[in-house]
């Protein structure tokens, strides 16, 4: 009788088993499902907490006030109100990422923003001088910092502990004894309290929308061709897919007119929200595409470890420091553009408090080495729901800090949990 047939493609000659077959990535989609399921168990969560967070904050104030929550007008005013918070998380983002503080950044943002307001009205500068002189006092007050925190090593807590102080001082210096400057030039007023042209709102949503597919598409293309893991197509179009239907909703309820008054024509994309997502995308390709981006990853996981790879921990410090101030100052110049006025208590409060729980919530660790830029987005995004969503409630102020606070500390202990997580199975 004959042998049966074997199917079994033989191995090439002289080949053995690498020894790595089962470590082959499963790109399938429920491979690619599995796998996140995964990384959620083992303590690497992400966004995750912030999108929850943020559907379930919508879901409770659509409930609770259905007929001025989900407005067009209301969500116009939210996103305005998230974007001096959102713009100064950002740039804590970085500093946060190396394990640091920046406890002046919501002062410096006030500094910057009596520069802009005094070069205006006092000095007549036009306003692109006045907005650039305010960005180059961030950034030297970044280069400040971050030299007595990377150079002279003294720790961050300290130094900008004493520079939150330090400024506040300076900003009444600048604002006076009057104690408040209005911002009356058009084009930064603008900022936040005008919209652009409903035709060019959509015109950019499409390009938005094009630019993201295309660059989605064109690295699934790169990661097949080169035999790299990568997701499957059906998951990537989906992505694509969502991102342009939220994107495509968005801007048909900003293109509604909002007037309360039929003699008022208000509709289109607030220009804040542009100039938010520019800045995202700049700086989560900084952060992702770039050798200080990874530095910046470097240091905040093993800082030694960093420096016996040779990478220049004091500058990376520096530079973080710098891009954190500036970015505080853009945040100062659009606080000033929604009041339309600067005082001496711009930027004070609660102003940093904030923004750190805005990093946080949308997933930046406390501990460094973890978050991203669409981190202080999300986070900044579910701040303003809660003040907004309980400012329509009309709940008592106290309710608000205690609401707030209670959500930053669920966030910080889901933070240290998901790291313990992380420890105990190896991630």
């Amino acid at each position: 009788m004959s042998n049966p047939v074997s199917t079994t493609k033989p191995e090439p000659s002289g080949a053995a088993p690498a020894g790595f077959e089962a470590d082959r990535p499963d790109n399938s989609v429920s491979g690619v499902v599995r796998g996140y399921v995964d990384k959620v168990r083992g303590g690497d969560l992400g966004a995750l907490p912030a999108v929850l967070g943020i559907v379930a904050l919508g879901l409770l104030f659509f409930a609770l006030r259905p007929n001025t929550f989900l407005t067009p007008l209301n969500i116009s005013n939210l996103l305005v109100q998230a974007v001096p918070i959102t713009l100064l998380a950002m740039g804590l983002v970085f500093v946060l990422l190396l394990g640091d503080i920046d406890l002046s950044a919501g002062v410096v943002s006030g500094v910057c923003a009596a520069v802009l307001a005094q070069l205006l009205a006092q000095s007549g500068a036009p306003w692109y001088v006045a907005i650039l002189a305010a960005c180059a006092a961030g950034a030297l007050i970044g280069l400040f910092t971050g030299t007595l925190v990377g150079i002279v090593g003294i720790p961050s807590f300290v130094v900008t502990l004493a520079l939150f102080l330090a400024f506040q001082g300076v900003t009444l210096r600048i604002i006076g004894q009057g104690g408040t400057i209005p911002v009356r030039d058009e084009v930064v007023q603008g900022i936040a309290n005008r919209n652009l042209p409903v035709t060019l709102g959509w015109v950019l949503t499409a390009v938005a929308i094009l630019l993201y597919a295309a660059i989605q598409l064109n690295r699934w293309r790169v990661q097949k061709a080169r035999g790299l893991a990568h997701q499957p197509l059906a998951v990537v179009a989906a992505r694509c897919v969502l991102i342009a239907v939220i994107l495509v909703v968005v801007t048909a309820i900003l293109s509604q007119d909002r007037a309360l008054s039929a003699a008022v024509d208000l509709e289109g994309i607030p220009y804040a929200v542009p100039l938010v997502v520019i800045l995202l995308l700049l700086l989560t390709f900084v952060l992702s595409r770039t050798s200080f981006g990874r530095h910046v990853y470097a240091v905040g996981g093993n800082a030694e470890a960093a420096r016996r790879a040779g990478i220049n921990v004091t500058r990376i410090r520096v530079l973080v420091f710098v891009l954190s101030s500036t970015m505080a100052a853009i945040s100062g110049i659009a606080a000033a553009s929604r009041l339309a006025s600067v005082t001496a208590a711009s930027g004070a409060g609660n102003t940093l408090l904030y923004a750190v729980g805005a990093a946080v919530i949308g997933g930046t660790s406390l501990f460094g080495g973890r978050g991203r830029v669409r981190d202080a987005v999300l986070g900044g995004l579910v701040v303003a729901i809660i003040a907004n969503g309980l400012g329509l409630l009309g709940v008592e102020a106290y309710l608000n800090f205690i609401i707030t606070g209670g959500v930053l500390l669920l966030a910080a202990s889901v933070d240290a949990l998901a790291r313990r997580r992380a420890a105990a199975t190896g991630h």
